[in-house]
């Protein structure tokens, strides 16, 4: 079975997100680090990136929320390491009303089809990326795109917990993929 990296957005996901709750019941899980969560630079967080994927003795699965959508985006092209798939959530819209000012290294990723399996997850009021931005982008990247509803940025602030309905998401594309 193949590792699980999560590559949590801006601030790292803290300890109410999904993806942190999902990382302490499964030990398959693990989490990438880059230099800082709060301060992103896209070159320390490719790095990172590339460092995580490196410690898997197989293509790992990337479980990736918000910014990490853009990394994914970003490192794809020019990738030294094989993945298995990418499972992305809530992406960002760079060119929208909200952006991150502190990650502007990451605005403006390729706009290409990535070269493995990809599922886009995106709820229909999410603030930093609208449902078109979202059916965009996963027409560009050649994502399978699922909608969960009025889910915010499907995150702690969104109440969601463990999110239990992304977690079946996941497995199902994890069963695709694997």
């Amino acid at each position: 079975m193949s590792d699980i990296i999560m590559l949590p957005g801006l601030g790292g996901s803290g300890e109410d997100h999904w993806q942190t709750l999902w990382e302490h019941r499964d030990p398959k899980m693990r989490r990438f680090r880059p230099s800082s969560w709060d301060r992103p630079e896209l070159a320390d967080w490719i790095a990172a990136l590339e460092r995580e994927i490196a410690r898997s003795a197989t293509p790992p699965i990337l479980i990736a929320h918000s910014l990490a959508c853009q990394l994914v985006a970003h490192w794809a092209p020019s990738a030294t390491k094989a993945i298995l798939g990418a499972f992305l959530v809530a992406a960002p819209d760079p060119t929208g009303k909200i952006y991150l000012a502190e990650a502007g290294s990451f605005a403006d990723p390729p706009r290409q089809r990535l070269p493995f399996p990809t599922l886009l997850v995106a709820s229909t009021d999410d603030p930093f990326g609208s449902w078109d931005h979202a059916r965009y982008s996963a027409e560009i990247w050649g994502s399978t795109l699922v909608g969960v509803g009025q889910r915010g940025h499907i995150n702690a602030a969104s109440g969601l917990g463990d999110w239990p309905e992304g977690k079946t998401i996941f497995e199902r594309f994890r069963a695709q993929i694997g």
